[in-house]
């Protein structure tokens, strides 16, 4: 049955999909692996069961963020033809259900990984979630450009909680995985921005491409990809990790780097079926997965 607004709508009706995709489940499986990869290559035994909560535990929280970043921004959702098929703005789900379902995903989250692992881990989890969602979400997303740069925060934290679900403690090796996840960020979102400008400029967000344009924006990406991939390279001359790892890292960032190099040459209009941007952007996902698989590997090799 579909349920009455109050302003006289139908809403469509929900089911169990349209909270699975207040999640954002694309993004959360990359914030699983992540996580699973530094939990994976932290020293020590976990056992199945435990590592396997914790990781659920992360899954979930980054689940409640997402549903709370939607729940927050239903009305700029709406505005965009990227997001306006999501579950609040199409009018599937009502917005206080998005918010209970937020709210208790994120504190039951908390809470298993609290029992699965340790008071560290559960602690680190709470600020990633309280992260993303009152400083990336509420308060930088709308009012700077640099909101992508301060949030990447957010979606760096996975390998070193799965690092400390292990551990009980921080290490080198987790906080330069975290370094790395963000000085990938902007790089990531700003190639996305850049061929979704007009989304942003409808929703008024005041993102990268939106308030300094396409030119500095490109500029920006490439800088970010040189930081980042030095950022990447290092824990191998560091000695955290061995060759094998230092020779992925150098070879996958070099690729990220040269599609940088595209998209900061690029002249705005310039016509391509496939931009480098859009290159960038769909290489930027698979080398992350790609560099945190090698840094298993390399784990495992010299264990």
């Amino acid at each position: 049955m579909t349920q009455s607004l109050t302003n006289g709508e139908m809403r469509l009706p929900a089911d169990w999909r349209d909270l699975f995709a207040l999640t954002k489940p694309r993004v959360m499986s990359l914030v699983v692996f992540t996580a699973l990869c530094g939990l994976l290559a932290a020293p020590g035994h976990v056992h199945p069961v435990l590592g396997f909560s914790s990781i659920l535990a992360i899954a979930l929280g980054a689940g409640a963020s997402g549903a709370l970043n939607q729940w927050y921004e239903a009305g700029l959702d709406a505005k965009m033809k990227r997001t306006a098929g999501r579950p609040l703005p199409a009018g599937r789900l009502d917005p206080q259900t998005a918010l209970h379902f937020g709210v208790g995903l994120a504190a039951f989250s908390v809470f298993l990984m609290l029992f699965a692992a340790n008071w560290q881990a559960a602690a680190l989890l709470t600020v990633s979630i309280l992260f993303y969602v009152l400083v990336y979400t509420i308060w930088l997303k709308p009012r700077t450009p640099q909101n992508i740069v301060i949030g990447g925060a957010a979606g760096a934290f996975p390998p070193l909680i799965g690092w400390v679900a292990a551990t009980g403690s921080v290490a080198p090796l987790p906080v330069l995985l975290f370094l790395l996840i963000f000085l990938w960020t902007p790089p990531h979102f700003w190639a996305l921005a850049l061929f979704v400008r007009s989304d942003y400029a409808a929703a008024g967000i005041p993102m990268m491409p939106v308030v300094a344009g396409e030119p500095s924006t490109r500029r920006q990406i490439l800088f970010y990809a040189l930081i980042m991939a030095v950022a990447a390279i290092a824990p191998w001359p560091l000695g955290y990790t061995g060759a094998l790892y230092g020779w992925c890292a150098a070879a996958l960032s070099a690729v990220f780097v040269a599609l940088s190099v595209q998209v900061g040459l690029r002249r705005t209009g310039e016509g391509d079926r496939m931009q480098p941007e859009k290159r960038l952007f769909a290489f930027s996902v698979a080398y992350l997965f790609l560099l945190f698989g090698a840094v298993v590997a390399d784990h495992w090799l010299i264990a």
